[in-house]
Formats: C-alpha cells, sequence, structure tokens
C-alpha cells in the first residue's frame, strides 16, 4: 500500500481582503442599531513548495466583542503570522497554532483563516477531506438555520415566509432595538408559523439588564428554543440572573470567545448553550477545544458563523460533520445560499431541505472562483 507523500512546507502566505454585498441588508442590535448592507471578509492562501494551496477565511464584522479591520488583519498575519509560518509542514498545526497565539494575543480572528488553512492543505496532501483529519464522519448532512433581520411585523413574517420556502425549519429573530417591536415580532411569526418551525430570539449583546429581564419575560409564552446574548458579552453576572429568572435557555455568543471565558461561563452557570462561529473563536483547531469543554460541562452546542463565503462555511460544515456529541441546528450564514448576493468559490455550498453536504473531496471541498475573487477584493 502506498500513501501520499506529506513531506510539504509552506513557502509562501497569500492575503486577499474582500467586501461581497448581502442579497438584502441586514439589521441587527450591536449594540446599537447596526444596518449592514456588505461583509468584509478576508481569504488567507497558503502556498507550499509542493503546489497545493490552502484556503481559510476571516472576517473584520466589527460588532461587540470584534473590533478586527481588514488593514488590521492583514498586517497580523503578514508581518506576525508570515515568518512563522514559512518553511513550516502544514502537518504541524498545533505546534503553529501555539506559537501564533503566543505572537499576538487577542488574535483569535487571524488566527482562524491560517488554521482552516492549514486543515485545507492537509486534507488536500493527504487527498481526504478535512472531517477525515478530525475523527472522520459522524454524520451525513449539518441541518442549518436563519438569522432574520431587525423589520416591521408584517416583513419579519415575509422573511421567514421565504425561508420556510427554501426549506429552513430553525428561525433566528434579531431583537434588541425595540422592546415592543420585539414581542409583536415574536408573537407574529409563532401565529403563522405555528409549531412547524422552531423559533429562536438573539438580542447581539444590545440590552441591559434592566431591559432585558421584562423582555425576555414577555417572551417567554412563545415557546422560543433558546435566546442568545440579551446582555452584553462582559456581564455575565447579567446572564447569570437571566438565565436564573426566565424558563428559556440563554445562548453565549459575544461572552465566548477563548476556553478561559467559556470555563466562566460554565462556573457561574451563565448560559445551557455557547455559539461559536470560525473567526470569533479561532477557526477549526480552536472550535473544537470549546466542543470538547462544553460537552463535557453539559452546555449545547450551537455552531454558527459570522456572514462569510463558502470558504467559511466549509469549515464550520467539516467539523460539524465529524463531531461525535450532539449538536444544536445552527445558522451558518451559508453564502450566497442566505445572506450574501455572491460568493467566491465555482461551487457554493448550498442549502438542500434545511440542511448542507460537504463535497467528498480533499481538504475544505471548496475551489477559489477566481474571477469572483476579482470582482470583490478591495486591494486593487
Amino acid at each position: 500500500m502506498t500513501f501520499p507523500d506529506p513531506k510539504i512546507a509552506i513557502r509562501d502566505v497569500d492575503v486577499v481582503p474582500l467586501r461581497i454585498p448581502f442579497a438584502q441588508p441586514f439589521t441587527f442590535a450591536a449594540p446599537h442599531e447596526s444596518m449592514r448592507d456588505s461583509v468584509e471578509v478576508l481569504l488567507v492562501r497558503l502556498h507550499t513548495d509542493a503546489g497545493l494551496v490552502g484556503i481559510g477565511e476571516t472576517q473584520a464584522w466589527r460588532r461587540q466583542g470584534s473590533f478586527e479591520t481588514l488593514t488590521g488583519l492583514h498586517a497580523t498575519i503578514t508581518q506576525i503570522f508570515k515568518p512563522i509560518l514559512v518553511g513550516r509542514s502544514p502537518f504541524d498545526v498545533g505546534a503553529i497554532m501555539q506559537r501564533l497565539a503566543a505572537a499576538a494575543d487577542h488574535s483569535l480572528y487571524a488566527q482562524a483563516a491560517i488554521g482552516d488553512a492549514l486543515y485545507d492543505l492537509m486534507g488536500k496532501a493527504l487527498g481526504v477531506p478535512v472531517y477525515q483529519l478530525l475523527g472522520g464522519r459522524c454524520r451525513d448532512t449539518v441541518p442549518v438555520g436563519l438569522a432574520l433581520s431587525i423589520t416591521a411585523p408584517d416583513a419579519m413574517v415575509e422573511q421567514g415566509k421565504a425561508a420556510f420556502a427554501a426549506g429552513y425549519r430553525h428561525l433566528r429573530i434579531k431583537i434588541g432595538l425595540d422592546p415592543a417591536l420585539d414581542v409583536t415580532n415574536v408573537r407574529r411569526m409563532r401565529e403563522h408559523f405555528g409549531d412547524d418551525v422552531v423559533l429562536r430570539a438573539d438580542a447581539n449583546g444590545g440590552l441591559s439588564f434592566s431591559q432585558a429581564l421584562p423582555l425576555l419575560k414577555k417572551l417567554e409564552p412563545f415557546d422560543l428554543d433558546i435566546i442568545e446574548q440579551p446582555v452584553p458579552g462582559w456581564d455575565l453576572d447579567g446572564m447569570a440572573a437571566l438565565a436564573s429568572s426566565v424558563s428559556v435557555p440563554l445562548s453565549a455568543d459575544e461572552s465566548l470567545n477563548t476556553d478561559h471565558s467559556l470555563v466562566e461561563i460554565v462556573r457561574r452557570r451563565a448560559a445551557a448553550v455557547v455559539q461559536t462561529k470560525t473567526g470569533k473563536n479561532g477557526g477549526i483547531h480552536g472550535i473544537r477545544r470549546l466542543w470538547a469543554i462544553a460537552q463535557a460541562a453539559g452546555i449545547g452546542i450551537f455552531p454558527g458563523n459570522h456572514p462569510g463565503t463558502s470558504v467559511a462555511t466549509a469549515a464550520v460544515a467539516q467539523t460539524c460533520i465529524a463531531w461525535p456529541g450532539p449538536l444544536l441546528v445552527g445558522d451558518f450564514q451559508t453564502g450566497s445560499a442566505s445572506m450574501l448576493g455572491a460568493d467566491i468559490v465555482r461551487e457554493p455550498i448550498r442549502v438542500v431541505d434545511g440542511s448542507v453536504r460537504v463535497p467528498d473531496v480533499p481538504g475544505l471541498g471548496v475551489e477559489i472562483d477566481e474571477a469572483q475573487l476579482k470582482r470583490f477584493r478591495i486591494d486593487g
């Protein structure tokens, strides 16, 4: 029996800043009103002496808990990370990721793109999908939900109807700007869909404790499966107090970055669920560590992502496929299949009957469309 030769080394690091439009403007509380019409994405390509190229993605989403800019991410990767990477084998992923973390503190967003590109390279070098590197296939497809922008009640129901027609059965309603509107939107959605969909709400940390408690009490009758991050990420005492005061399970997103923050969430019983994101939590390498801690602590796992392309979606999906434990139905913001008006890969990952399936090809399973990359890159 012969095996692919994994003796390859990274020879260059290519970083491409992109701005990709949304299909429709998107409004959320972050913690103040934020309407976005595009997302800024950083694509990283690791070139090797064997001719293989690994790809990874991160985002400069700039919301509570995320202060990254494309300029800053670009500088971190090219000035600090690149000298660490050149000459190393992608199979040294553990040692590399430890070096990156030590070289630049609070750099999870930058680390995410590098780590995912390393996994993509390893899969390509060995001729296997990334999920095989993570322990093998544990599920065939990954069910996904969809986040719905803050809007007027009639428009909210129309968003929900369009999502339902596209196969989504888990809908996350953005809240946090106007309590009366929030209650009306949730009530109208439950009245329209009945038990045909799972409804959840997400305040993006936009409420104070005194605002959150009465609002959550008013939302209790509408059978939400989770309410995500009602108060700011730093307010774990507020999260814990809310968790003990309302019947709807709380999910922590902005409160979660490193494994240390997760340990603190568990210690304070501040949430029953945690949401991970590729950029926010350091990509595949960091997320699997968080999932192991969460599962051991009896905390539900909500796999997610900032709005991004199919590159980031593939990283989340590959991680889910290989995870042996339970997962909630997460919102991947799956490229042009949900929020974006376009994608940067030749065959975007699609949502079919509310689920995604990863291509059974080496690496992450997506290939960059160079024409689309040129169309959306913003560095000239």
